[in-house]
This record gives structure tokens, C-alpha cells and sequence, in this order.
């Protein structure tokens, strides 16, 4: 399926938040994520208004409409060659290929416009989804740790994923 990644734009916020209040998106989010259209609002403000000297931010654009968000943050201190993926995708675009191409596409931006050696991301354990479209993309499991979560007044294991340049 064709797909584009673009900058986010104000008028995503709508489409970010139909598709992003999908309960099987949000069980799968950090709890940090916009609960409300107001905080979606904001956050996509933020994203698009933002320099990118230390976070670059997409929007997965399907068929001319936002169908997601990718984003890519570079760690600072002793980290500083380090930036963490994390992306979502509306229900409706899932199973079609688009994260992992998305995934790879974001990584060959983040590696030619940041001074990194790694990109990592956290799926919980449980989103098998995700972690197959990190596969696709080249990322290796370096490990699983137990318990890390604590989401709903339950634990779950998240994995750690990483693509070295």
C-alpha cells in the first residue's frame, strides 16, 4: 500500500485522535499518550512546530488522511548516540506493510540528519504486531524484560529492539 511520511500538521490532530483512541492502539501506548482531542491537539502543536534538533516526527499520511505517527527521539548524556522509535497506526491500515516500511524509512532519516549509532524501541511483549514490523525493518531482540510495565494495574514484559549502524 502507498503511504507517505510528512511532517505533522495541525490539522492532524482529529484523524490522530479518531484512529488513536482505538482501545486496542491505546493498551499497546505509554500512558503519557493524548487521552483527550484537546491534549492530541497539543501534542501534534508541539510535534509540528518543533525544530528537530532532537526529534523528528511523521505522520503516516494513507490515501491523502493521517493514518498514524512515527517519531524518533535522540537520548541525551551518556546516551547521546542513542534516539528511541516509536510509532503507532490506525486499525484500519494494519496487516498491509506500511509500519515496517515506515519504521525503515524514518531510520534512514534519523541516521543521515543525527549524529546516532543506534535506534531502539520498547514493544511490550504482547504486541507481536509491532515487534514483527521491527523485524521487517532490520531491528534485532536484544532482550526481554520482565515486568517492566505497569499499565492497568498489571505488569507486562516489554522487549528491547535495536538497528546499529
Amino acid at each position: 500500500m502507498d503511504f507517505e511520511l510528512r511532517k505533522c500538521e495541525k490539522s492532524d490532530a482529529e484523524t490522530f485522535f479518531k484512529y488513536s483512541s482505538n482501545p486496542k492502539i491505546l493498551e499497546n501506548m505509554r500512558d503519557a499518550f493524548p487521552s483527550t482531542l484537546e491534549n492530541c491537539k497539543k501534542t501534534v502543536e508541539n510535534f509540528s512546530s518543533n525544530d528537530e534538533t532532537q526529534q523528528c516526527c511523521r505522520a503516516i499520511v494513507v490515501n491523502g488522511e493521517a493514518a498514524g505517527c512515527i517519531a524518533l527521539f535522540v537520548k541525551n548524556d551518556v546516551y547521546c548516540k542513542s534516539a528511541e522509535i516509536a510509532y503507532w497506526l490506525g486499525e484500519p491500515f494494519w496487516g498491509r506493510g506500511i509500519m515496517n516500511e515506515a519504521i525503515k524509512q524514518l531510520c534512514r532519516i534519523a541516521f543521515e540528519q543525527y549524529d546516532i549509532v543506534r535506534i531502539f524501541a520498547e514493544p511490550y511483549a504482547h504486541n507481536i504486531g509491532s515487534r514483527k514490523a521491527l523485524e521487517k525493518a532490520g531491528f534485532v531482540l536484544e532482550g526481554i524484560m520482565r515486568k517492566n510495565v505497569y499499565k492497568n494495574g498489571r505488569f507486562f514484559d516489554s522487549c528491547m529492539y535495536a538497528l546499529v549502524k
